[in-house]
């Protein structure tokens, strides 16, 4: 017949557990703190980030290394608009702290380079685009303007048929831009050792 355990038996098996998993906890914790870090570092980059990892504990510095890692790789993406530019930038600076390999430097660079094309791309994408839809646009306007007796001035991203001419043309843009956010994702990830 088996034997019955006591709850207190049951409580300190379930406590050897937890004692043991201590560690996996503190490399968790860790690994957050990094990620906080990261974040900390995107907001103002001013801030070390190899004073932070050298701060903590030893046993804990790959885990920190780790989320810092993964919070700033997510970061690496397409910019909305020439604003992102700072914060890609700060993304690089954060990465190459903690890739020790200057290959790494030299490939944000270009990656750096070539989001700067994408925006200026993607400008012009935008006002040939304005520019070619606008005798649509100005037609809807006279339309309109016909019906209500006033002219009224209609912004072409207002204009459901605009917005879908326009995302049709700039995602091709996307498109060949975004294998160069992949790669150099890929590279990162290829180059960093904790």
């Amino acid at each position: 017949m088996g034997k019955i355990k006591s709850a207190l038996e049951i409580a300190l098996e379930k406590t050897d557990a937890i004692k043991s998993n201590k560690a996996g906890i503190g490399q968790f914790e860790a690994k957050q703190q990094g990620k906080r870090l990261a974040n900390e570092f995107l907001e103002d980059s001013k801030q070390s980030l190899e004073e932070a990892i050298k701060k903590a504990p030893k046993d804990q510095q790959n885990a920190l290394k780790q989320g810092i890692f993964d919070a700033l790789v997510s970061q690496i993406t397409l910019p909305i608009s020439k604003g992102d530019e700072k914060r890609i930038e700060a993304v690089g600076k954060g990465l190459a702290a903690i890739i020790k390999d200057p290959q790494f430097g030299a490939l944000y660079k270009r990656f750096t380079q070539a989001i700067s094309r994408y925006l200026d791309e993607a400008d012009q994408y935008t006002e040939a685009i304005k520019r070619q839809y606008a005798p649509k646009l100005r037609q809807k306007e006279e339309d309109i303007a016909r019906r209500v007796g006033h002219h009224i001035k209609l912004d072409p991203f207002q204009d459901p048929e605009f917005v879908t001419f326009y995302n049709q043309h700039i995602n091709a843009l996307k498109e060949n831009y975004q294998a160069v956010v992949e790669q150099i994702r890929e590279q990162a990830i290829l180059l960093f050792q904790p």
